[in-house]
């Protein structure tokens, strides 16, 4: 069903032209209405009782949803044309608020979750009072243990477990903690006068569900804020101590945890034979969720808190974004530039942003200043850092003249950073900007003091996996290009440098490669290379025995990056006894000049000329060879008829 959209221009305080959006979206428009969301709601009601509706408000939401359950019909769906585009100081965002709309009738697919079931346990990490006084709130609803970590006067109670000790580690999340503990001493339950502690003793292990952190020592874990189920507050603040208080008591039941990533095992270029490959997502995990598991890497959705560095960084696609997937994003980017432009808009901006930073920055920035500009379009993203170097050469590819990434307090600058010198690198050049801004007047001079630019090409429609979006990407905003570029050290496309005169032909290299990207020839000795499937993984340059191999981080926008070329080949050596060629020439010639006559078991003739023979005239050479210890001599007559006739008439 088609969907209408009721619009509103908020007591006046926006020009919102219905006509010209209903034409460029191809939406049912309403007339303007001034305050739908009071003295009009009678009209909204209507609306909403007769089918399915698009509200053209994003402050007013709630008040909407909760009509629409007491009319007993679907919640309508809500869209900020106000903040994000009305409210500005430039005139003519109508275009902008055309390619809102449109926006919002992207399907985007739904997150995958799981069920995390929290049953209550409680650790209390930390000594004093303050322990304690969390504790006896807690102690009514959850099943509490004090894990002591300094010397104290216990209370004479019993409503909940105390115990002293070290931490050694801690592992898990939210209804999985796993912490091993030395030093640790029980509550002795009897004797007379204040409670003692028992003996101490190493390597106890316990389990909990939730963790609250009141020592004041440095957290358990890598961003901690991250990691479900551990709550942590300083002890000497006691507003910080009772909200975390409060939110422990929250974490019994179960909960849906949201599985941000997808994993494609086969694709991996994590190691091969033992032999570590690629290890970009390992090294920038924030959380520790992703750990080596054999020749790929496996991720803990539970651990994962969906920062998506790590769909940014794997040059091989086998750890995708999905929540939502990047495709979904990418259409999103597609149906903004191209209703921007149906709409008569020229030349658009793109703001990335998240909600928890980006949206408040934007309301006050429109609210209280001049708001954002016309021709900047904001995008919402679930994850900044999963908005890498791929997404930013697509959305310039497709139209936006420029790229701002609005950074929050909490963001990952580092792969951030990264991914932005990459885009860069290859192709975006002075139209990618990292905006690490907290104050909306700030932001709103930052986007209307930047220079107007022409858009680099003429747009793209993006299509295939990630990798092959930044690739077509690149070479079309490299279109002039006529020599590779060079990229920074890690980048995930580049060359081979294979030193001839120490490469042995020995092919290693190629049968490991994870992407194919190097291979042999069948027929003759040869080391042939592809450059576009190059994942720089570094594979080859370790499994090499000769070091022969170097990697050099760049980017061909020609079509000679999608050929195969002969890095290194050698003449074929001919079998000495059927003319077969086999290995490399200078390969046996080299063996038999250290070998042959030399070493105790080629001593022989006969066995030096083994290594001249083909497999099959080895093996032939062995069969009929005195030496075969399969041997048994000639092959008996088979016994006929006549041998038996014959034996019994001589008798």
């Amino acid at each position: 069903m088609t969907k209408s959209v009721l619009l509103c221009d908020c007591l006046g305080s926006q020009s919102v032209d219905g006509k010209a959006i209903e034409k460029a979206t191809g939406l049912a428009c309403s007339r303007v209405h001034s305050a739908l969301c009071t003295r009009e709601i009678d009209l909204a009601a209507k609306a909403m009782a007769e089918g399915e509706v698009i509200i053209a408000c994003g402050q007013e939401m709630q008040r909407f949803s909760e009509l629409a359950a007491d009319l007993g019909c679907s919640p309508p769906d809500c869209v900020d044309i106000r903040d994000r585009a009305g409210w500005s100081d430039h005139d003519g965002t109508t275009p902008k608020m055309a390619a809102l709309l449109a926006m919002s009738r992207v399907a985007v697919s739904p997150a995958r979750t799981m069920d995390v079931e929290s049953e209550g346990s409680c650790l209390i990490i930390g000594g004093g009072d303050c322990a304690f006084q969390a504790a006896d709130r807690l102690a009514g609803s959850l099943a509490v243990t004090v894990l002591l970590t300094e010397p104290c006067d216990i209370p004479p109670i019993r409503a909940y477990e105390v115990a002293s000790g070290r931490i050694r580690s801690a592992t898990g999340s939210l209804g999985h903690f796993v912490l091993t503990l030395d030093a640790v001493r029980q509550l002795e339950p009897g004797g007379r006068g204040a409670p003692a502690l028992g003996e101490a003793r190493d390597g106890a292990e316990t389990r909990c569900d939730v963790v609250l952190d009141l020592s004041g020592n440095a957290p358990l874990f890598p961003a901690w804020r991250k990691r479900d189920g551990y709550l942590r507050a300083d002890p000497g603040d006691p507003a910080a101590v009772a909200s975390a208080v409060f939110e422990a008591a929250q974490h019994q039941g179960t909960f849906e945890k949201t599985v941000h990533v997808r994993m494609e095992e086969h694709l991996c270029a994590h190691s091969r034979a033992g032999k570590t490959g690629c290890t970009r997502c390992l090294d920038n995990c924030p959380t520790g969720a992703i750990t080596p598991a054999g020749d790929h890497v496996s991720v803990d959705p539970l651990i994962c808190a969906g920062c998506g560095a790590c769909s940014s960084l794997c040059p091989s696609g086998a750890i995708n974004y999905d929540a939502p997937p990047v495709g979904d994003v990418l259409r999103q980017v597609r149906v903004l530039a191209e209703t921007y432009g149906k709409a008569g808009g020229t030349a658009p901006r793109l703001l990335v942003h998240d909600a928890e930073h980006g949206l408040p920055m934007i309301a006050l920035a429109a609210r209280f200043g001049r708001g954002l500009p016309a021709d900047v379009l904001p995008l919402e993203v679930a994850a900044l850092t999963g908005f890498g170097h791929a997404e930013i050469l697509a959305a310039v590819a497709m139209g936006f003249v420029s790229v701002d990434v609005l950074a929050g307090p909490r963001t990952e600058r580092p792969v951030l950073e990264r991914e932005i010198e990459l885009a860069r690198a290859m192709g975006a050049d002075g139209r990618i900007r990292l905006l690490d801004l907290n104050d909306p007047d700030a932001l709103s001079d930052a986007l209307y003091d930047q220079p107007r630019q022409a858009p680099a090409s003429a747009p793209i429609l993006p299509m295939g996996s990630r990798r092959q979006i930044a690739r077509l990407a690149a070479r079309t905003l490299l279109s002039d290009a006529t020599e590779p570029v060079a990229l920074p050290d890690g980048a995930p496309y580049g060359a081979v440098v294979v030193d001839t005169d120490a490469c042995t032909l020995c092919l290693s290299c190629a049968s490991l490669c994870p992407s194919g990207a190097l291979l042999d020839n069948p027929d003759k000795p040869q080391l042939r290379f592809q450059e576009d499937a190059c994942l720089q993984c570094g594979l080859c340059a370790t499994i090499c025995p000769e070091r022969a191999i170097t990697l050099v981080p760049r980017f061909d926008p020609s079509d000679a990056a999608l050929t195969q070329k002969v890095m290194h080949e050698e003449e074929p050596f001919e079998c000495i006894e059927c003319g077969k060629p086999f290995g490399v020439r200078s390969t046996i010639e080299k063996i038999m000049d250290k070998l042959a006559g030399k070493h105790p078991m080629f001593m022989e003739t006969d066995a030096g000329r083994l290594m001249q023979m083909c497999d099959d005239c080895r093996v032939r050479a062995h069969y009929h060879g005195t030496s075969n210890p399969m041997q048994l001599g000639e092959r008996p007559r088979p016994r006929t008829t006549d041998d038996y006739l014959s034996k019994r008439r001589d008798h």
